[in-house]
């Protein structure tokens, strides 16, 4: 999977960020307020920009994702599926051929593992869950984007384009989480809605998830991006004219207050006199006029009138905590007072940049090393994409702030390199939590070795990142207070049986354990972890692959009375007997999950709906010996 970059086309320092203006003056404010994509090319010039025919194209390669459903090894239900041509659409149906997520509903959120954003204020109403980068062959200006979705579609929330500026504008965005109706309920979708208008050329375009709203898995096919083609000539014009509107912000400014100067002739004398005659006696007159105003409105003011500035400090930091990390930098603006109170330390021991991934940088990464002297969490997720953030500017930023830091979220960041990793090893000793997910591949492109100098680690998530099992053996010995781990697709060269004895030796106080997806858990592990009697989540599926478990699993349920979360996906020793065994010995359970398990009776899983009073999600999906009309006609409800 590869990392397609548009920085061959593009100037260095052509980027500019939309929408998020005036970050700590480190970012052109002006341009940010007035550049519009819309106006980088008239009317006159369209001619000469396009090639004046539409172009429809499917993806052509993978450049980031969130995370996938299937693994590296395999070529079911992964990212790369979705490249190219539609090839089950217009059909409905699970197919391993296209590309799924890992997660759906809000079951994950219901969960024990379950940790919320770092920073809900800057969340927005339909949060993005995951995401996918893909890259096309050829430049247009983009007329449409169609999702081929052929299972439970609409998942769907939000598009952008990534454009030869070197920006990331917003395409389409839901107003609602998706609701099917019921003639569209089991039909696949060529969802294609309308795009805000862009007159700038992309081939590189994200889309957005939130799948709560949706029951079950969903699915994707193909994507197509479809719009007029862009000759190569013209994309040095439309650079060209960008460059031209950077520039003179200025004069910009006045032209958009419509200023114009009475002057036709000999300009510039009219100037230099100003200058040397006019300028103090223009300053004293408006001074002047400006202490008279002040004066009027002393003169009028109530006496027993409150102002912001006659409120304790303490109060207007509070009120100003509540602002999301937009709107601090925006009120920074209004005073000095303001600015004083917007960059207090206090309003940054937390930083979440992961809802700002398009707009994160390397020069933002360095203004708020300015503010963030008492860093506590620190949220990077999904930042990095295109090198907008250098691993030199991260590793500075960790160095200076990185020693106070108890939590640190590095989700699919594409930052990292062995240095970065180094120098978190060495730093962030204080760490709590630390969460690696999507950041390494097999073979491993990063050494994590120095991860084991952290020794007060509560929460490790290294979701489909591959990690040396020496390493992962080390960490587990210490970090003996680790009460949550998540080592779902670490590697294939991870022995989970080792994992689990480590962990029933060392860390036997483990609330939640992820294996999803991993390699080698027998009925040896299973031993071992039943001395965890604090466990309130496991999740096993695609992990257990053994003929038959023997008395492990009972022995596990019996030790580990807690557990409200179950995931047996595809387990292939499941027998009648375990069943009635979580039915008999989980009374806590919340979430069981038996998907693809064969063999079993559809009494025994009657024997499960009536005994687990509290269970909230039973998946039966490609069982045998039970149907919708045995679910229907026999179950509890």
């Amino acid at each position: 999977m590869s990392s397609v970059s548009d920085d061959d086309i593009t100037r260095q320092g052509a980027g500019v960020t939309v929408d998020f203006p005036a970050l700590g003056g480190e970012i052109d404010s002006e341009l940010c307020n007035t550049f519009e994509e819309s106006d980088v090319m008239s009317d006159s010039e369209e001619g000469f920009y396009y090639a004046g025919y539409r172009l429809d194209q499917y993806a052509l390669d993978v450049a980031d994702f969130s995370s996938q459903y299937g693994s590296d090894y395999s070529i079911s239900y992964t990212a790369t599926n979705i490249t190219g041509k539609p090839r089950k659409y217009p059909e409905y149906g699970d197919f391993p051929e296209t590309f799924a997520m890992r997660t759906y509903g809000d079951w994950w959120e219901k969960a024990p593992s379950y940790i919320p954003e770092i920073q809900q204020q800057n969340i927005s109403k339909i949060p993005a869950k995951d995401y996918i980068v893909l890259c096309f062959e050829e430049y247009v200006i983009p007329e449409e984007i169609a999702v081929y979705e052929t299972f439970n579609p609409g998942g769907l929330i939000r598009i952008w384009a990534y454009t030869i500026l070197k920006t990331w504008v917003c395409l389409w965005e839901a107003k609602k989480v998706y609701a099917p109706s019921p003639k569209l309920v089991n039909k696949a979708r060529r969802f294609s809605p309308k795009l805000k208008t862009l007159n700038i050329p992309t081939r590189t375009i994200r889309l957005e998830f939130n799948q709560m709203g949706l029951s079950y898995f969903t699915e994707i096919d193909a994507v197509l991006l479809g719009g007029r083609k862009v000759n190569i000539e013209g994309i040095q014009g439309i650079l060209d004219c960008y460059e031209r509107q950077r520039k003179c912000s200025i004069l910009r400014k006045l032209q958009r207050i419509h200023f114009r100067p009475n002057i036709k002739e000999n300009y510039h004398n009219h100037l230099k006199e100003f200058f040397t005659n006019d300028l103090n006696k223009f300053v004293n007159i408006v001074s002047s006029n400006t202490d008279l105003l002040k004066n009027d409105l002393s003169s009028e003011k109530d006496d027993k009138a409150v102002g912001l500035k006659d409120l304790p400090f303490e109060i207007m930091l509070k009120i100003f905590s509540y602002l999301d990390l937009t709107s601090l930098f925006l009120v920074g603006q209004v005073s000095k007072y303001f600015y004083d109170v917007s960059t207090h330390p206090l309003l940054y021991s937390e930083l979440n940049l992961k809802p700002y991934w398009h707009l994160a940088s390397s020069e933002l990464l360095c203004t708020l090393a300015k503010r963030a002297t008492i860093l506590k969490k620190l949220d990077l997720s999904w930042c990095g994409l295109f090198n907008t953030i250098s691993p030199t500017e991260f590793k500075k930023f960790i160095q200076q702030r990185g020693d106070s830091l108890i939590c640190l979220r590095l989700d699919s960041c594409k930052i990292l390199n062995a240095s970065c990793i180094e120098t978190l090893g060495i730093v962030c000793d204080n760490l709590r939590e630390l969460s690696l997910r999507n950041c390494s591949t097999d073979p491993p492109l990063l050494n994590f070795s120095c991860l084991a100098n952290l020794k007060n680690l509560e929460r490790l998530d290294l979701f489909q990142t591959v990690i040396e099992p020496e390493l992962m053996l080390t960490m587990l010995e210490n970090n003996r207070k680790l009460k949550h781990l998540n080592l779902a697709f670490c590697g294939i060269s991870v022995n989970m049986d080792a994992v689990a004895q480590r962990i029933g030796q060392y860390n036997q106080g483990l609330v939640t354990l992820d294996m999803w997806k991993s390699r080698f858990l027998s009925a040896t592990g299973l031993d071992a972890l039943s001395k965890c009697h604090d466990l309130e989540e496991v999740d096993f599926g695609w992990c257990l692959r053994e003929v038959s478990l023997g008395d492990s699993l009972k022995k596990l349920l019996l030790n580990c009375t807690k557990l409200r979360k179950l995931f047996l996906a595809t387990v292939r020793g499941i027998t009648d007997h375990d069943v009635e065994n979580i039915a008999n010995l989980c009374r806590n359970l919340e979430q069981l999950d038996l998907m693809g398990v064969s063999g079993i009776s559809k009494d025994r899983y009657y024997d499960v709906l009536v005994k687990c009073r509290k269970l909230q999600l039973l998946d039966l999906s490609f069982c045998d010996n039970i149907n919708n009309c045995i679910l229907g006609s026999n179950f509890p409800s």
